[in-house]
């Protein structure tokens, strides 16, 4: 993906920006993301700041933008709010509130973990029964079926475990579509660059909202939280203190770490990114320990 900054732009489409928010004084882009075309923080006039960001209309993210754009008047105030959407000279872009933190620590000892945790916990409890014209996280799982890929055509670097466990994984994916529904709006992507720790725990990119159970969003940060440190039974100990976990199954939630590490496993060697391999190999160590070992 090109990223153009805001003096590439089309002319046109910096003035119906403009139009929407005021004169941009300086754009600042961010130090990470890499699913926009453009991103950046707009200085305005009298010290306000609009965060856009948005890609070329006939993109593969542009799904993800319309996304985010559907979703965010559903969502709790610990999500910035959408201000406009402009549509025009070929490109999608969002303008949102511009909040104010940095990208979470999740490293143990963190002290975000209080702000963090409050903030999952609201999005279990305020995002159940939410119409979304999402799809369903079950329908991912299983049009993925990541470890029916890999045991059909074991790649070369396969992970030793994952290799000795292909059958299992199959199985326990094929069941784990029945164990993982549920009516709540998940995030399904948290990770510290998606949450910003400032006056709260704020929770940002929503573009690859689904649905599914309560408390899958605890469980998908759990795994970051193992990539961060953590062993998988001190992971496991934090989840615990979220709001929805009490009410996981404890079959979903092993079904739904292995599930997990078959993707993961199936996107570091298929479509591999410097981010992915320490995901996986979390998200391995996770299902290894719900599975005892």
């Amino acid at each position: 993906m090109t990223r153009h900054d805001w003096d590439t732009l089309p002319a046109p489409l910096r003035s119906l920006i403009e139009d929407r928010c005021g004169e941009v004084v300086k754009a600042e882009e961010p130090a990470a993301g890499r699913n926009s075309d453009f991103a950046a923080t707009l200085h305005l006039a009298a010290d306000r700041r609009v965060f856009c960001k948005g890609v070329v209309a006939t993109s593969q993210a542009a799904r993800m933008h319309q996304t985010e754009s559907r979703v965010n008047g559903l969502l709790p105030a610990l999500a910035p709010r959408l201000l406009w959407q402009v549509e025009e000279e070929g490109w999608l872009l969002l303008g949102f509130e511009c909040v104010s933190g940095r990208h979470a620590d999740l490293s143990p000892g963190s002290p975000d973990f209080p702000a963090i945790t409050a903030s999952v916990s609201s999005l279990a409890r305020e995002l159940a029964n939410t119409p979304a014209d999402v799809p369903a996280l079950a329908t991912k799982v299983r049009r993925m079926a990541a470890w029916d890929r890999l045991r059909a055509d074991p790649p070369r670097e396969l992970d030793g475990w994952a290799r000795k466990n292909l059958d299992l994984g199959v199985a326990i994916e094929r069941s784990a579509v029945e164990l993982i529904g549920g009516d709540h709006l998940l995030h399904t992507d948290l990770h510290s660059l998606n949450i910003l720790v400032g006056e709260r725990a704020w929770i940002v990119d929503w573009a690859w909202a689904q649905t599914g159970a309560a408390w899958i969003d605890a469980a998908f940060l759990l795994i970051r939280v193992i990539e961060a440190g953590h062993s998988p039974t001190a992971a496991e100990r934090w989840a615990a203190t979220t709001d929805a976990w009490a009410v996981a199954d404890a079959d979903a939630v092993t079904a739904f770490a292995v599930v997990v590490a078959g993707m993961w496993e199936y996107l570091r060697l298929v479509h591999p990114l410097p981010s992915r391999p320490a995901a996986a190999a979390a998200a391995r160590d996770w299902a290894r320990h719900r599975l005892g070992g």
